[in-house]
């Protein structure tokens, strides 16, 4: 998969009769489907050959274009600029001559800030080793096993600064997948500060592509933007301190015309849960650099001597099966690659969430009744939300004191819980342990533990401030209560919520030096408490939610198999932030829940069939009062129990095909799923606005093997994959925002 070439070209210097040579080092990724292809000069700048398409095995050094002009600087200095500002550079340093948007910038004890990072070796080794940093409990990635994948890593090094990276470089065996990450190391004898550490730079040839992002806001997350590159620089960034739900860590750029079969596809998707940048650049000479990484706004790092910075993996999906090839590569890779939970591959319980039910106002009587109810309908667990601890009636007070509230719940936890698992059902809770109110016992005690610039005014939003994770004492004071709680009844399932962004990033216990470290040191805080918290409760359910889809990131499913997608929860609203979400997730990651109506948010009313089949594409769950909304409605519910129970591993393990797309087509939408082996698909069509006069929707279908014959439980016919592919269904609904579902099996041969 991994390997070594040696080559030579020859070229003419200027001024020179003569042909002179230079000697490259080739090194080489390749799987069934994928190439990725690099080059070491003689002077040691390692240079991107290629990366796209399985290639035949030969000599690509010919792309660098090294023999023509005056741009080898070993053998012709006269033109280094003209050479570092042109060529294709696998890890671009700053203040050296490439003017184009750089990976790496430091600045050194004398105050300069240009760097030149040179080849000095590399090693392959089998799978793919952790991140890891000293100090740092954990760095979520990727993983695989050594017959799985294989890395690369590639020693550079700058010995006027005295710093060697480490590139890493792994390429998986069955997936048109390459990971990068970096890891920086000061072997000199002086302080240096990382100004800017990206994870990875590809440059693509021409700059003839679309850049695709996901865009949005609360309660509409994930809506896709898709613009064609011009001149300079386009990006997609986060400075909120979360990944955010305003841009999503994100990128990809995709040949013109592309669509959900056809077309070129470069994806690129940063692990991090924190600031981001991800950037397409055309250059003068009408090529395009991308870059990914943290984003190195308000950024730096203090590496003092013998210490090392790792940055978080970058992920990078080439499909030529347009966008739909792209999204089944993520999914297939975050599902077995990405998510460790005890739950990855399990049936996740089917939940009733109070908070739409109630808001604050329930004690322990009433949250009884609901789930009482729920039981009987076929409900798994009960999900307790915000309002059981402190004084917390409202959304001013009590964050951080995370005890229980006993004029709600008399007793404690323990009593409810054990009547709630009487029933058969499990019980679960919502945290924000991220959090202090101003208004509470932990924040009068500690204010020094609030993020916060001392003599400032602190910003507060939804009457609330951040906890400073980069501190471990707050941390563990924090992880104490959490686990006072967990460990006080049987709790099976946590919702952990974040529901703001960092403002006046300084921490009392960070030295001066190091005070803008703070962004990236609350991140990895976040981690390790997450890694402590599914390390000690291994079969804990960890559902992550910030303000919905706030912090929907590879590095988030790391810890948690599920993440709430959108508070957004009607059906409408949630198809294009589904649509949207489906381009990297897989539908197992997706929180989405049944609501009430008219709902909560839009005040819109949708049939309760409707919010079923969509919240079906997610983890599924109810919100809501079932001990109130109409009986006809509650009398389906076990029917939705039931349809989630029998598609949720077709669902949760098969390939999802997107056909219809709101952005584009505001009357329709449909997706269907199918089996890895083709054996049975399930077809979902959503109709947004019913037309007169116009025909029945008709859809083709996608993914199923054209020469078996299915039945379709729905319509009682048995046709081709061939004919669906080419002759399609007809949907015949009338109404709006009117949904159905089609289920069709394989005849067995």
């Amino acid at each position: 998969m991994i390997r070594e070439e040696q080559t030579t070209i020859g070229f003419h210097v200027w001024g020179a009769e003569k042909l002179s040579e230079e000697k490259l080092t080739v090194l080489r990724l390749d799987n069934d489907g994928i190439t990725y292809a690099m080059a070491v000069t003689e002077e040691g700048y390692l240079l991107h050959v290629y990366y796209g398409k399985r290639c035949g095995d030969d000599d690509l050094t010919y792309l660098l274009h090294l023999d023509e002009g005056n741009y080898t600087p070993q053998h012709h200095n006269r033109e280094r600029m003209g050479f570092m500002d042109s060529r294709p550079f696998e890890y671009p340093c700053h203040g050296i001559g490439d003017f184009r948007e750089p990976c790496f910038m430091i600045l050194d004890g004398d105050g300069m800030s240009a760097c030149d990072l040179r080849y000095k070796n590399h090693r392959i080794v089998s799978g793919k080793p952790e991140l890891k940093q000293k100090g740092v409990s954990c760095i979520p990635a990727t993983f695989a096993k050594e017959d799985e994948a294989e890395t690369l890593i590639i020693t550079m090094e700058d010995e006027h600064a005295g710093l060697t990276a480490e590139l890493s470089y792994t390429i998986f065996r069955d997936r048109n997948v390459i990971t990068r990450a970096v890891k920086v190391y000061n072997r000199g004898y002086g302080d240096v500060r990382l100004q800017r550490v990206l994870s990875a730079c590809v440059e693509l040839p021409g700059m003839d592509y679309e850049m695709i992002t996901l865009n949005g806001n609360w309660a509409r997350e994930c809506a896709v933007s898709r613009v064609p590159l011009h001149a300079g620089k386009q990006l997609t960034d986060s400075l909120r301190g979360v990944s955010s739900a305003q841009h999503n860590p994100f990128m990809a750029l995709c040949t013109p015309g592309t669509d959900e079969e056809h077309g070129e596809v470069y994806a690129f998707h940063l692990v991090y849960s924190g600031n981001f940048l991800a950037e397409a650049e055309v250059t003068g000479g009408k090529q395009t650099r991308t870059v990914i990484g943290i984003n190195p706004y308000d950024f730096s790092w203090l590496l003092r001597p013998e210490e090392e910075f790792q940055t978080p993996e970058a992920v990078l999906v080439y499909s030529e099966e347009g966008l739909g090839g792209m999204s089944r590569t993520f999914h297939d890779l975050y599902r077995s690659h990405l998510i460790r939970s005890y739950w990855k591959d399990r049936e996740r319980p089917i939940l009733i969430n109070n908070w739409e039910a109630t808001y604050f106002n329930f004690d322990q009587d009433k949250l009884y009744a609901i789930a009482e109810e729920a039981s009987k309908l076929g409900i798994e667990m009960l999900v307790m939300d915000d309002g059981w601890f402190g004084c917390r009636n409202f959304d001013d007070n009590s964050l951080g004191d995370w005890v229980v509230n006993e004029e709600k719940l008399k007793g404690g936890l323990k009593p409810l819980t054990d009547r709630i698992n009487a029933l058969g059902m499990k019980f679960g809770i919502w945290f924000e342990p991220e959090m202090v109110s101003d208004n509470s016992e932990l924040y009068r005690a500690h204010p020094e533990w609030a993020i916060q610039i001392i003599g400032r005014d602190l910003t507060q939003a939804r009457a609330q401030y951040v906890l400073d994770y980069s501190n471990a004492e707050v941390r563990d004071y924090v992880y104490g209560m959490l686990t006072n709680i967990l460990n006080s009844a049987n709790i099976e399932y946590v919702k952990w919520d974040m529901n703001r962004a960092l403002t006046e990033v300084g921490s009392t216990s960070l030295p001066r030096k190091r005070q803008r470290e703070l962004w990236h040191r609350y991140v990895l805080g976040v981690y390790d408490l997450m890694n402590r918290l599914t390390t000690d409760y291994p079969k804990l359910l960890l559902e992550n939610c910030s303000s919905g889809g706030g912090r929907f990131d590879p590095a988030m499913l790391y810890f948690s198999p599920q993440i709430w997608a959108s508070d957004d929860t009607d059906a409408i609203e949630r198809l294009k932030i589904q649509y949207g979400t489906s381009y990297c997730y897989p539908v197992s990651a997706m929180g989405a829940h049944v609501s009430d109506c008219p709902n909560h948010l839009l005040g819109r009313t949708t049939p309760f069939d409707t919010r079923g089949d969509v919240a079906l594409v997610g983890t599924f769950g109810y919100e809501l009062d079932v001990t109130r909304i109409p009986a006809e409605d509650r009398a389906k519910i076990p029917g939705q129990v039931a349809k989630y129970h029998r598609f949720h591993k077709l669902m949760s393990d098969g390939d999802q095909y997107r056909l219809g797309n709101l952005f584009k087509d505001n009357t329709y939408d449909a997706w269907m799923f199918v089996a890895k082996d083709k054996s049975e698909a399930l077809l979902t069509y959503v109709q947004v606005l019913g037309k007169p006069s116009e025909p029945a929707k008709r859809l083709y279908l996608r993914g199923l093997d054209a020469d078996r014959k299915y039945f379709c439980e729905e319509t009682g016919q048995t046709l081709s994959g061939k004919t669906l592919a080419a002759c399609g269904i007809d949907v015949g609904l009338r109404g709006d925002f009117v949904s159905k579902t089609f289920y069709f099996k394989a005849e067995e041969a």
